[in-house]
């Protein structure tokens, strides 16, 4: 007597064909370097040999902006960078240097409208955040960086408001989106020097409710770190709102 394929080994074989054809007649490609990317290994169309390749900040990190010390700065705990900068916040982490890769990704995600990327990006914040035993448990709030309403409308999303999602939800941190704004349209900050930066952002936030605020342990969210300056006026006006301590958390620097 024939033994006939049942219902779960036939719908397990359609379900295989239709996956084969789908990879025969959509073939995905790596954002980053165009190859092919094995449907196995598909993940938010970004291939996994190209995510690997994102080098993070490795120990001793700078106890100020959390880059990773050259060795001549492992002494003073601080790299040259941030060696005479005054920051708001306590301290800083960041996963990685803004650099190849990451930059292309955080590129086409900010501008290009590829909010996909939040999924993968997020990952490797989360990843740094479990390998460093980041102390995420000790914050009351996690708040992302404002956009102003103008850059909103015209971007359609805040990329730090997407990062601060996926992580907030992973860890279970309250998120708290709407009480730190973001009062003036200034310039871009990428396209000023380190000195003009600091100007360009000075006076750019408020707080809407300083009582949410007070006696609080806040993680300050963003993409990216270069001088700090929005991170630190950021920090500032928390601070003025009697919050007890700010920390900051970017995905490259």
């Amino acid at each position: 007597m024939l033994n006939l394929p049942g219902k779960a080994s036939k719908f397990s074989m359609v379900s295989t064909l239709i996956k084969s054809l789908k990879e025969i007649l959509y073939p995905r490609h790596c954002l980053l370097c165009r190859e092919k990317i094995p449907l196995n290994d598909q993940k938010d169309l970004v291939c996994l040999k190209c995510l690997k390749e994102i080098s993070p900040h490795l120990p001793p990190f700078c106890r100020k902006c959390g880059r990773g010390l050259a060795q001549e700065d492992t002494a003073k705990h601080t790299c040259g960078e941030c060696l005479n900068a005054r920051f708001y916040f306590e301290r800083a982490w960041t996963v990685c240097p803004y650099q190849e890769n990451a930059r292309e990704l955080i590129h086409q995600f900010k501008y290009k409208n590829k909010i996909f990327l939040a999924k993968p990006l997020s990952e490797l914040m989360i990843d740094f955040i479990r390998h460093y035993h980041l102390p995420l448990n000790h914050c009351d709030y996690l708040i992302p960086i404002p956009l102003s309403p103008a850059k909103l409308r015209e971007r359609e999303f805040n990329q730090a408001e997407v990062l601060a999602k996926e992580i907030a939800g992973y860890f279970g941190i309250q998120l708290l989106s709407n009480n730190l704004k973001r009062v003036r349209n200034t310039p871009a900050q990428a396209d000023l020097d380190k000195e003009s930066r600091w100007k360009n952002i000075s006076g750019a936030f408020r707080i809407t409710n300083p009582d949410t605020i007070k006696g609080k342990t806040i993680l300050l969210l963003d993409d990216v770190l270069t001088t700090g300056a929005t991170a630190s006026e950021a920090s500032r006006i928390l601070k003025n709102a009697r919050a007890s301590a700010v920390y900051v958390f970017t995905l490259a620097s």
